[in-house]
């Protein structure tokens, strides 16, 4: 089964990468701020929205707190940002003319949140899962047109480095769809929903940071995602 939503999702993110990165300059400064605080508020709404499928709050409690002490004693947040600006210095070097404007809290800021969206948002996993199972991907399709417009607006910000975000992005994505008739049969309807709240209130934090909030160490929480299926279903046994 060829893997259309997986294929679409990543070229859209690429290509919305590229045609920022080349008309970035061009946007006055104004607008290329202001952006990125829409899509600041559009986090937030679909993180709401998802947290609102909630079947069991205190599961995704105790992943989440697993799961940031996890990240945190790992340092997967500072893990991320060094190797971000390692990768940084040679694309600006590669592209003079097309450098972040950001200064580096700010870039890093924006950076980690948009990685964050391409690459572990429930609705990418989910999705990949399910056309995996069902081949329908009607689900990685619209997020392929939301990832598109996304990316186009954080690289007329951040520059070249926002197309790197895509080798994770397909690496998850198409790992996760091949891999779907493993995972999914292990999961309940339970399971999904507490997976699908527990990236809502990821999703709500990366609406924070981008918006400049509060700059929530969301890598840290990653741990958390991939822990609330287990410890969801361990708790319905006990419960």
């Amino acid at each position: 089964m060829l893997p259309v939503g997986p294929i679409v999702d990543c070229l859209g993110a690429l290509l919305g990468a590229v045609l920022g990165s080349v008309i970035g300059h061009k946007i006055p400064s104004r607008i290329r701020e202001g952006l990125p605080l829409t899509f600041g508020i559009i986090s937030l709404g679909m993180g709401i929205s998802m947290v609102m499928k909630v079947h069991s709050l205190p599961p995704i409690i105790l992943s989440l707190l697993i799961g940031s002490v996890i990240g945190e004693g790992f340092r997967l947040e500072q893990l991320v940002e060094k190797i971000a600006f390692k990768v940084k210095r040679p694309i600006d070097k590669l592209f003079p003319n097309n450098q972040s404007s950001e200064s580096d809290d700010v870039f890093m800021q924006k950076f980690v949140a948009v990685l964050i969206v391409f690459t572990v948002g429930p609705t990418g996993i989910f999705g990949a899962l399910n056309e995996g199972i069902t081949g329908d991907a009607s689900m990685l399709i619209s997020k392929g047109l939301l990832d598109f417009c996304t990316a186009a607006i954080f690289a007329a910000a951040l520059g070249y480095i926002v197309c790197l975000t895509v080798i994770p992005q397909m690496i998850i994505t198409f790992g996760l769809f091949f891999l779907a008739g493993v995972i999914m049969p292990l999961t309940t309807p339970e399971m999904i929903a507490n997976f699908s709240a527990c990236g809502g209130m990821m999703m709500m934090a990366t609406g924070f940071r981008i918006s400049g909030i509060k700059n929530f160490p969301i890598t840290n929480l990653i741990p958390g995602l991939i822990l609330v299926m287990p410890i969801t279903a361990l708790w319905m046994m006990i419960f």
